[in-house]
């Protein structure tokens, strides 16, 4: 089956005080402009225009003052792009070292048989080797990437459509370069679909055309049935991490930067390590921040003090 590492870790939640649910809202409550101020659209970027371009045009589209996609498709490659908006915008950065999964078409120069094209296949799965492309923004050196899974969908002739779950960072153009020169025949890529970013698949799409008609009902139709379907919660870009619930108590001193101790947690997820980025919720499941874990979910459990997560950044407003 195929996973992204995130989908292999199965949590236990893991209660360390009983409390009851007063602070704040569920996101999917939110109003119509809280919910575009503290949300993720998930557009369907079509080939030609930059990622950077599309995230302006959503923030044109949605007149708001900053938008930030989860991480640079080249002008030519479509698919899926989240864009988080206003005051959730830095909320991606999470998503930049997710994994991703791609629809890719490759054409071998020259006629190959498939089993030696399925074998080599294998052999770049799991932990390969590889050396950016010239046209990249990091040095040029080898570096480990892992793949976490390859689905070969059809091969028709020289022609070969097939899906990769890989680790972020990974050059799709360089991989199937790289396969090729293994093969001996040289090959290059013809098309490329990103199909997903950590929980982010096509089956929560929008198109640019589709926001702004949205945009427009919510706005001069005063309908904002299409656009809450469009704009999903910020909290569904941190899925994909561990999580760690506090006390209502807690909430302020936690958006005034304040680290997360022992005493403010209500629950937590098992499997957490130090140093592991964690969500910091509300008990609403409202997204406080993100936070560095100094402890292990059991010793979180087992002790009364001590600095639990670091706090690292904040996305509520300060609460005074």
């Amino acid at each position: 089956m195929n996973q992204l590492p995130f989908e292999t870790i199965h949590r236990k939640v893991l209660i360390k005080r009983e409390a009851v649910r007063n602070f704040g809202i569920n996101p999917e409550d939110r109003d119509t402009k809280t919910l575009i101020n503290y949300g993720i659209v998930n557009i369907d970027k079509p080939s030609g225009p930059t990622s950077h371009q599309i995230s302006d045009y959503v923030k044109r589209i949605l007149k708001i003052s900053k938008a930030g996609h989860s991480g640079t498709l080249d002008p030519h490659v479509t698919g899926v792009l989240p864009v988080a908006l206003a005051r959730a915008t830095r909320v991606v950065q999470i998503l930049l070292s997710a994994g991703k999964e791609y629809v890719a078409l490759m054409y071998l120069h020259r006629p190959i048989e498939e089993i030696k094209i399925r074998k080599a296949f294998d052999k770049f799965t799991g932990k390969i080797m590889q050396k950016p492309p010239v046209k990249s923004a990091v040095r040029r050196i080898n570096r480990p990437r892992k793949i976490y899974y390859i689905d070969i969908i059809e091969i028709q002739g020289q022609n070969i459509l097939f899906k990769i779950g890989c680790q972020a960072g990974t050059y799709i153009r360089k991989y199937i370069h790289d396969l090729g020169q293994k093969l001996g025949c040289g090959a290059h890529m013809v098309q490329l679909r990103r199909t997903r970013v950590a929980a982010f698949d096509e089956s929560t799409l929008t198109t640019l055309h589709d926001l702004t008609d949205a945009f427009h009902y919510y706005k001069n139709e005063n309908n904002d049935k299409f656009i809450r379907k469009i704009i999903q919660p910020m909290e569904n870009a941190v899925r994909h991490i561990p999580k760690v619930w506090v006390l209502d108590t807690t909430i302020m001193t936690l958006t005034h930067g304040r680290d997360l101790a022992v005493p403010g947690i209500s629950k937590i997820e098992s499997c957490i390590k130090p140093n592991n980025i964690t969500a910091i919720m509300t008990l609403k499941g409202e997204l406080i921040g993100l936070g560095i874990a100094q402890m292990t979910s059991e010793d979180i459990i087992k002790k009364d003090r001590g600095i639990a997560f670091k706090t690292d950044k904040v996305f509520m407003q300060e609460i005074n």
